[in-house]
Order: C-alpha cells, then sequence, then structure tokens
C-alpha cells in the first residue's frame, strides 16, 4: 500500500511539471498608425507577473512577432520604435490553447505637451525606418497653397535654383513614387501636379533596394498623400490669392502677374469600398529680368553681344482624379485610378542687344543694337490610367499585379522676332518653332513576396514600352510677304522607342540587433531612333547589373548604425537625343547626340540615426562614381549664336555629408536645420575627345525652418533655403537664395485655418531669388544673372472636414511630364 502511495505522489509531482513546463506563445503585428504600414524593427519585450523581462524580439519585414516561453504567470508586453510612443499591452492568456493572440498594434508618434503651451496631436516631423527617413510636411507652412515641389525643397539635400530643377544630393535625377506607385516623369514636374495640402509625409530614400527601378541617380523621393485608419469620410478644400506685384521690374508683355488658386480632395470609404478624387488648379506667373554677357573668336574677331531685357513667365496647370478600390474578399483586391490634366508655361524673354565686333588683330571695331523678342510657349495635355490586383494565398504570401497606360499630347512653339532699334519697326528676321511631340507609354508589373525563415522574400517582373513620335519644325519668314520657308538645318522628325525588361530577387531579415536586405535587379532594355527626313537609324541595346544592399545595427538606446550600396542608371530622354537644333532664344541653339549613353551610377554610405525625446538627429556619409555624366555644354554656331550641347563626358566622382537635426526647444519653439555638403570632381573630355574637361568644387545647401506655436493658435514660421556656388563642365553656377515667411491661424476646432505667406523674401536686399550662370571654353564666353520676381505675398483659406481621414490614392501622369 505503501509503494501505491509513493507511486501516486511520483505520477502526480510529473503531471505537474508538465503543466509548469508547457509552452506558451505571444504573437502579433506591429503597425506604424499614420502610415498603415509593417514596422520592421521594433523591439518587443515580455514581462512577466513579477516585473521581470523575460524575452526580447524584434518585427520582421511584415511586422509581425512570436515569442515562446514555458512561464505561465506573464503580465505584459512592451513594444518600442524610434520615433514613436512606447505601447503596453496587458496579456488575456487563453488556457486552452496556451497562447496570446494580440492582432495589430498601433504605435503613435510621440507627442510633446510642455507646461507653457500645450501641443495636441504634433507628429515629429522625422522619423526613421529601415531603409529611409519620413519628414512630415505639416511642419512647412510656407509650402500650403502651393505645389509638392514646394515642400520638398525644404529637406535636407534637396535644393531648387533658379530654373526651377529640383536636386537630390546635386542632381536633378531621382525617381519619384507616389503611394509607393512608380512615376517616371521628371521629378519637378510630378510634383508640380500634386497639391501640397494633399501630402502627408514624403520619404527619401538614398540607397535603394533591388525592388525598385534602377532609375534616378541619386535615390527615391516616395511622396505619401493623406491617410488615416478607419472607414468615413474626408473632404478638404483651399483657396489662395496673390496680392499684385510690388516690382514687376518694367516687363511690358507681362505687367501684372497673375496668382491665384484653389483645390478640393475628397475620400470615402465603407465597407468593401475606398473612393477618392480631387481638383486643383494653380496660375503662378512670374515677373523677372535677365542680364548677360557674352563674346565669341571666330578668326581672329571678336563678337560681343551683352543683353538686358524681361524674363517672365506666365504659367497655369489644372487636373482632376479619382480612384477607387474594391475589397472582393480577404484575399483579392482591386483598385483603379484615371487622370486627366492640363499645363501650360509662356516664357518671355525681350531683350536689347548691344552687338560689337572686334578684329583683334588691328583694333577695328564696329557695333549694331537691335531688340529681340522672343516667347517660348509649352503645353501638355496628360490622361493616365492603371489598374492593380492583389491577391494574398493561405500562407500569407502576396502577389501584386499592376498595369498602367499613359497618353501625353504634347506640343511648343518659340517665335523669335528680331527688330530694329530704336523704332522696332523693321523686322530684321522673324522665325518660328511650331513642335508636336505626342508619347504613348505602357507598364506591366508582377511582384511576389513571402515570408520565409525570420526574413521576407521578395520577386517581380516589370515590362516597360514607350513610344514618342516627335514632328519639329523651323519656319523663317520670308521678308514683305505672310509666307514662311522650312529651314531643312533645323527641321526634324524623331521617332523614339524604349523596351525595358526587367527582374529582381530579394531578401531582407533580421537577426537581433542587426538587420539586412539585400537583393539584385537584372534590366535588358532597347532603345531605338528614327530619323525620319534622312531615314537615319540608331539602336542601343544594354543589359545592365543592378546589386544593391542594406546593412543596419542598433547600437544603443535609439540609435542606429546603418551602411549600404546601390548601383543605378540615368536613362536618355528624346529631348537629350534629338540631334537637330531647336532654336530656343535670339542667342542659343539646343542639341541632342543620338549616341548619347546612360549615366552608370555606383553609391556607397554609411551613416547614424539617432531619436530623442524631443527630437532626432541624423547624419550619412556618401561616396558615389559616375561614369559616361550627361552635361550640357557650349560650342559656337556661329559668331552670335552659342549652340547648348548635351554630351558624356567622362567620369565623375562626389562625396559628401548629409545631416538633419529636429527638436523641440521650448513649448513655443521648435527647430529643423538640415543640410549637404560635398565635393563634385568631373574629368574627362566631350566632343569627341576635342577638348579636355576637368573641373571640381565644393557645394553646400543649408535648409532650415523654424516654428513659433502661440496662444490661441496662432504660428509663425521662418524657412530658408539656399544653394551654394557649384562647379560645372565649363564653368560654374552661382549661389541661390529663398527666404520665406509665413503666419497662420487655426480655427478653434481645427476645421479652418487662415494663412499669410510672404514668399521670395528680399526687401530690397538685392540677395534672394536671383542665380548667375556662368559658361566659357577657349573662344567662347558667356554669363548670365537670372532676377525673379521677389517679396510676393499670398493669402489663403483652408477647409478640413476629417470625419475619418483617409489615405487618396490620386494618379499622377508620368512619362509625358518628363517631357514636358
Amino acid at each position: 500500500m505503501q509503494r501505491v502511495k509513493k507511486l501516486a505522489v511520483l505520477i502526480l509531482i510529473f503531471y505537474c511539471n508538465q503543466l509548469n513546463a508547457q509552452t506558451n506563445t505571444v504573437s502579433g503585428n506591429v503597425v506604424d498608425s499614420l502610415q498603415q504600414a509593417a514596422l520592421q524593427g521594433a523591439t518587443i519585450t515580455l514581462v512577466d507577473s513579477n516585473g521581470v523581462k523575460l524575452k526580447t524580439t524584434s518585427t520582421d519585414a511584415q511586422g509581425f512577432f512570436k515569442l515562446v516561453t514555458e512561464k505561465n504567470s506573464l503580465r505584459e508586453v512592451i513594444i518600442s520604435f524610434a520615433g514613436f510612443k512606447t505601447k503596453k499591452v496587458q496579456l488575456t492568456y487563453n488556457q486552452l490553447a496556451h497562447e496570446y493572440k494580440l492582432g495589430s498594434l498601433y504605435l503613435y508618434p510621440d507627442v510633446f505637451s510642455i507646461a507653457e503651451v500645450i501641443v495636441k496631436g504634433i507628429k515629429p516631423p522625422v522619423s526613421f525606418k529601415i531603409d529611409r527617413q519620413v519628414f512630415k510636411t505639416s511642419q512647412f507652412a510656407a509650402a500650403a497653397n502651393g505645389t509638392g515641389i514646394d515642400v520638398v525643397r525644404n529637406l535636407p539635400s534637396v535644393s531648387v535654383n533658379g530654373q526651377g530643377e529640383l536636386s537630390l544630393r546635386g542632381s536633378t535625377s531621382f525617381l519619384v513614387l507616389l503611394n509607393g506607385k512608380t512615376t517616371q516623369g521628371d521629378p519637378a514636374f510630378v510634383l508640380n501636379q500634386l497639391p501640397a495640402d494633399a501630402i502627408e509625409s514624403i520619404e527619401i530614400i538614398t540607397n535603394p533596394s533591388a525592388m525598385y527601378d534602377a532609375d534616378g541617380k541619386s535615390g527615391i523621393i516616395n511622396i505619401i498623400t493623406k491617410n488615416g485608419v478607419e472607414d468615413g469620410l474626408m473632404v478638404q478644400a483651399s483657396v489662395m490669392g496673390g496680392l499684385p506685384a510690388f516690382n514687376t521690374y518694367n516687363n511690358q508683355r507681362n505687367k501684372y502677374p497673375h496668382r491665384h488658386g484653389a483645390d478640393v480632395s475628397a475620400a470615402f470609404r465603407k465597407n468593401k469600398w475606398d473612393l477618392s478624387g480631387g481638383f486643383n488648379y494653380l496660375r503662378n506667373d512670374l515677373a523677372g529680368y535677365r542680364e548677360g554677357d557674352v563674346f565669341t573668336i571666330i578668326n581672329n574677331i571678336k563678337t560681343s553681344f551683352p543683353s538686358t531685357g524681361e524674363r517672365s513667365f506666365q504659367r497655369y496647370n489644372y487636373g482632376g482624379r479619382l480612384a477607387a478600390a474594391y475589397e472582393i474578399n480577404k484575399s483579392n483586391q482591386l483598385s483603379a485610378g484615371f487622370y486627366m490634366g492640363k499645363r501650360f508655361q509662356a516664357r518671355v524673354a525681350d531683350l536689347l542687344y548691344n552687338n560689337q565686333r572686334q578684329d583683334l588683330s588691328n583694333g577695328n571695331s564696329s557695333s549694331f543694337t537691335y531688340f529681340n523678342e522672343n516667347t517660348q510657349q509649352k503645353e501638355g495635355v496628360f490622361s493616365l490610367a492603371n489598374i492593380d490586383y492583389t491577391h494574398l494565398f493561405a500562407d500569407k504570401s502576396k502577389l501584386v499585379f499592376s498595369a498602367l497606360y499613359e497618353r501625353a499630347d504634347l506640343s511648343g512653339l518659340t517665335s523669335n522676332s528680331n527688330l530694329s532699334y530704336p523704332s522696332l519697326k523693321d523686322t530684321i528676321q522673324y522665325t518660328e518653332n511650331p513642335s508636336g511631340n505626342p508619347l504613348n507609354a505602357y507598364r506591366l508589373k508582377l511582384d511576389y513576396s513571402k515570408k520565409v525563415g525570420n526574413g521576407n522574400f521578395q520577386a517581380g517582373y516589370q515590362y516597360r514600352y514607350d513610344v514618342q513620335d516627335g514632328r519639329f519644325l523651323y519656319l523663317t519668314k520670308i521678308a514683305g510677304t505672310n509666307n514662311f520657308t522650312i529651314d531643312p538645318d533645323f527641321t526634324s522628325n524623331v521617332k523614339l522607342t524604349n523596351h525595358i525588361h526587367a527582374g529582381y530577387l530579394q531578401y531582407g531579415a533580421k537577426v537581433k540587433r542587426f538587420s539586412y536586405n539585400a537583393g539584385v535587379r537584372l534590366e535588358e532594355s532597347e532603345r531605338n531612333l528614327l530619323f525620319s527626313l534622312n531615314n537615319q537609324k540608331t539602336k542601343l541595346p544594354l543589359t545592365n547589373f543592378f546589386p544593391s544592399v542594406q546593412l543596419r545595427y542598433e547600437a544603443w538606446d535609439r540609435a542606429v548604425l546603418k551602411t549600404g550600396y546601390s548601383r543605378r542608371i540615368k536613362r536618355t530622354n528624346n529631348y537629350e537625343l534629338n540631334p537637330f537644333p531647336e532654336r530656343e532664344h535670339s542667342e542659343t541653339l539646343e542639341q541632342g547626340d543620338p549616341q548619347l549613353l546612360p549615366e552608370l551610377i555606383g553609391t556607397y554610405e554609411a551613416g547614424l540615426e539617432q531619436s530623442f525625446s524631443k527630437g532626432s538627429f541624423y547624419v550619412t556619409l556618401y561616396h558615389q562614381q559616375t561614369k559616361n555624366p550627361i552635361q550640357r555644354v557650349n560650342k559656337i554656331f556661329n559668331d552670335t549664336i552659342l549652340n547648348r550641347v548635351f554630351t558624356n563626358a567622362g567620369r565623375a566622382v562626389q562625396t559628401g555629408v548629409e545631416a538633419n537635426f529636429t527638436s523641440q526647444v521650448t513649448g513655443v519653439w521648435q527647430t529643423i536645420v538640415g543640410g549637404n555638403v560635398y565635393k563634385y570632381d568631373i574629368k574627362g573630355a566631350i566632343f569627341n575627345g576635342a577638348v579636355a574637361v576637368r573641373n571640381n568644387s565644393w557645394v553646400y545647401s543649408i535648409n532650415t525652418t523654424q516654428s513659433f506655436s502661440l496662444p490661441k493658435r496662432w504660428m509663425l514660421q521662418l524657412s530658408i533655403n539656399y544653394l551654394s556656388l557649384r562647379a560645372t563642365a565649363q564653368g560654374e553656377d552661382g549661389y541661390f537664395l529663398t527666404p520665406n515667411f509665413t503666419v497662420k491661424k487655426t480655427s478653434v476646432d481645427k476645421r479652418w485655418s487662415f494663412q499669410l505667406q510672404w514668399l521670395n523674401m528680399d526687401a530690397g536686399l538685392k540677395k534672394s531669388n536671383r542665380q548667375r550662370i556662368t559658361t566659357y571654353g577657349a573662344d567662347f564666353y558667356t554669363t548670365t544673372n537670372y532676377v525673379y520676381e521677389t517679396d510676393q505675398v499670398q493669402l489663403s483659406l483652408s477647409f478640413n472636414l476629417l470625419r475619418k481621414n483617409r489615405k487618396i490614392n490620386l494618379p499622377v501622369s508620368e512619362m509625358g511630364e518628363k517631357e514636358f
């Protein structure tokens, strides 16, 4: 009997031990509440009932985590991620399943609450993700009522010059995404289609992975439109009007610049439907003038032709967008979008020329004065349609199919009239350059992703095809008649087609504090050019290999060390390839090169990201090597005309550092300071080796925004954008400065806001919104100072109905904007 009792006790002890040894599972998904995207790299800490930290792990690429423990008395899970509020989740035990399924766990940005002024709902201006920096556009009040370009210009490493060209790390070649969707257009024109008030945040990706298109020398800018997390309605609208110009620079044809605009966006989500739409209109004229000095030397004859006069712009754009998404079931979703819009720009350059000819051998000279009236008009009507299908498999792998079609009707007219001076009655020469350049573009894309091991595997294929059939005429008016004759030397029909097949493989994972992402992209492309006047054909087949790798290490509290490498390409466009000269204005022809090669770029970078309670800081070192850099250079066409030609110029090297610091200094004052410093060195030869090129310089840009939140919902903001002098293949581009000041008042219910903007502040100092461009060679010299309108004052009124704020997934024109 005693033995039976002992055996029963042993069985009971064994059974209890087995109960205690029962494993328990804690799992869930961590989601960015604003972007509705998985947060990779979030730290998950499991705490028992005594407050002891048992285990720690990190989320994978899908934001998923799983912890296994043999302990039963568990209290909570602590979730933390740089730039977000730490979240604690109390655990409720499922005894039958021995698991804690927490589902989707949303993290929210840090909120500052200061004693003097309580600031509710402020999102951190900068946050970090696994491969990018994220900037909240609400921090840049001076961009309101403008376009996407007015927002982007405030970011570190981004700059805008006097010609309106947008640069990232000193290059105008970068890829623009809209809510992660690729666009192929010129960045400045794509961003000009988007009203600033529709943009929630902007992501900078300088070391992209293989899943992205390889286009874009300096990386990717991803535009995220307004978003939210729940069903319901979102409506927002704004209207803007500009005061009369304080200084029109004595312009005669554009005496009264007009500035006004309006935009409205709406989105509605209910059950399985997600609908959105928008319309925007912007008239944004610009007064200004230019002063230039040019000379050429041909056969020992020096010809100088300095000029001064009006350089102004009339410009407007409008467009409408519609988008719809339907959730067929939990595993299948369908979405589609449509866009149609128009852009128009008329650039006036009315210049007085004082020509002087001097024989350098004997000193004899003569002079001649004439007035040049020049207008360059560009117009484009753009339409685009896209459809996307997403399927989620039972194993949580995902397949996405996308198709896109774009049509762009592009046209232009340059009118050039040389008149006797001062009578302005006798026409010395009158020419017109009408052009038509319609474009059709297609894109098919298939992407697959699947969780493999501790990481995420991705693979995809993409086909791109575009065809452009351009007709460019050069007409000279026959003196004394209304008839024109065609000049065959400047007239051309150019047909360009591009075929690009691309495939990629990529894998990323996280092991404790170490994260990595590596991939490769293979692209096979064929470029065909046909010149119908002489039936000349050129063909350029290329096969390119684009590897990429990103490495990250969580070194200490809220700090990440990172490094990476990527290889990218800058492709040529129709404008750069057309070998027939086009008359831009009296002293300039522009000409492409059908043999032009694309640029190939390799970029290495390493850096640090550090978040703290009231802000963040990051710094990145980078080194970039470029093969076949494309340069626009000058050579002499005749004694009074320079020919601007696109050509490859050997190799270029760029080494630099970019940094950004943000801080809520006090309860009233928030500061954002960012910048980029780099050395650019280009060397090689141009014009088939006839001219050696060697130039280098240090370049820097600074962007800063100082915001002051005052009582009764008043806000003051000062922003300054500065781009230093930089070297080019044949000269230098001068500095460019744009300061802006904003006063904003928000209503009690936060639905209404009133804003006063003082843009391009100068106050008579003659320092802002002007830039000098200089180029020179052995037999020519040219320098031009472009002066654009300053001290523009705008008033605006905005309305927001945010019952349930939703992301507005609106399409934009892609290829057509590049050619505009």
